[in-house]
């Protein structure tokens, strides 16, 4: 029997029998699209004995990250009443946000730590299906990853889980003599570019140089929107990005961006291939049409009135912390990572008598439960609030200090 495609290839005379069709084919996706039934509205985490809060903190994992903006639960929404080929839509959504990013190729992923195995994973097999079922033994196969000694932080784990093996480096001279016929690739932590003596441009000069490719974590690097393809543009072969800090989108989805052949080899270590290193890193369809949703929002806002929100709502809380006798606020905006307007708040405690570890448990055990970070200090963000909430934070933060300094 003849599909509908081939039907229409016999049929080149006949347009308005395809668009017949065409029509028809509309027709029944709006009649047969489920429609969600009218359910009762009910407190899960209540339910479940489980306290929310208000997020003074950022975007940590730990913290469920992020909220989702209407449009990226609108479009998750969507996605769950219908069926679609997975890789299909990857193929498309991937297309999409390159073309969005000014990069070769894109696809989303479970989040940049899958990002991360994915990507390695496509440097060390390429497209040979034998090598990717092989993975994580990387029997010959390049099988080293460059890495600077001020890098390895724990997330370097994700690459790790590939099979390969990590070199670590101090200095210039130390990562050209670990170069060999071993290297896959040389991997790089944005946020700690100001932390070593090969900063980011070096970094992609000796690789480029060698043909060594090389591989940007930027995870949390939202804002600015320009990191999107800033890393890109300078010449990294693969950037990832977390999907649920900045751009606001789900939690467990990423974006791995960079060269369109090794986009095409990570792809082939995830789902719903199963013989795979990455198969427990499946994305499904809500999340990759709510991050291509998420994205293109970000991409449109107007991140001059965001800042500026989250400027207002910081010095917010800063006057009322500051009202409070010595007690001192700072407001700074971290370099690289989580590049918001931050609070640090610190106080004399001759004179207001709470350690900052008891204060920001009084916190987050008040009600409302207010989530904050900090060491010797009250640490705190706004740009993961909902507006209004600041006047609460700076409320039971002034009311704690001035309560222990009475």
């Amino acid at each position: 029997m003849l599909t509908r495609r081939e039907l229409l290839q016999y049929l080149p005379g006949l347009p308005l029998v395809g668009s017949q069709l065409e029509r028809d084919d509309a027709s029944r996706a709006r009649h047969l699209r489920p429609k969600l039934p009218d359910v009762p509205y009910r407190d899960f985490f209540k339910e479940l004995g489980l306290r929310t809060f208000i997020n003074a903190a950022g975007t940590y994992t730990a913290l469920t990250g992020s909220l989702m903006r209407e449009e990226t639960v609108a479009a998750i929404r969507y996605a769950a009443q219908q069926y679609v080929d997975l890789d299909q839509l990857q193929d498309k959504v991937g297309e999409r946000i390159a073309s969005l990013l000014h990069c070769e190729a894109a696809t989303v992923t479970a989040g940049a730590a899958s990002a991360m195995t994915l990507g390695t994973a496509g440097i060390l097999a390429g497209m040979d299906e034998e090598k990717v079922v092989q993975l994580p033994d990387v029997t010959g196969m390049k099988s080293e990853a460059i890495i600077q000694r001020s890098h390895d932080v724990g997330y370097t784990h994700a690459i790790r889980n590939t099979g390969v093996k990590m070199v670590y480096v101090d200095s210039r001279q130390e990562l050209l003599d670990a170069i060999n016929e071993k290297t896959a690739m040389m991997l790089f932590i944005n946020f700690a570019n100001n932390d070593a003596e090969v900063k980011d441009e070096e970094f992609v000069e000796i690789g480029k140089k060698y043909g060594i490719p090389t591989f940007n974590d930027c995870a949390a690097d939202v804002p600015p929107v320009s990191n999107l393809w800033k890393h890109t543009d300078m010449g990294f072969d693969l950037v990832c990005f977390s999907g649920g800090k900045g751009l606001r989108g789900p939690q467990s989805a990423g974006l791995l961006l960079g060269r369109k052949d090794l986009i095409a080899a990570a792809r082939l270590h995830a789902a719903p291939r199963g013989n795979t290193v990455g198969r427990g890193m499946k994305v499904n369809k809500e999340e990759v049409l709510g991050m291509l949703a998420a994205l293109e929002n970000y991409l449109v806002r107007d991140h001059e009135a965001d800042w500026k929100q989250w400027e207002g709502q910081i010095q917010t809380i800063a006057d009322a912390a500051a009202r409070v006798p010595g007690v001192e606020t700072r407001i700074f905006v971290p370099e690289i990572a989580n590049h918001v307007p931050t609070l640090s708040i610190t106080w004399d405690q001759e004179n207001v008598k709470i350690e900052p570890r008891d204060a920001r448990l009084k916190l987050q055990r008040g009600h409302p439960s207010i989530e904050t970070k900090g060491g010797d200090d009250i640490l705190i963000t706004t740009w993961m609030m909902r507006p209004g909430e600041e006047f609460t934070v700076a409320e039971k933060v002034h009311s704690i200090l001035a309560e222990a300094a009475a």
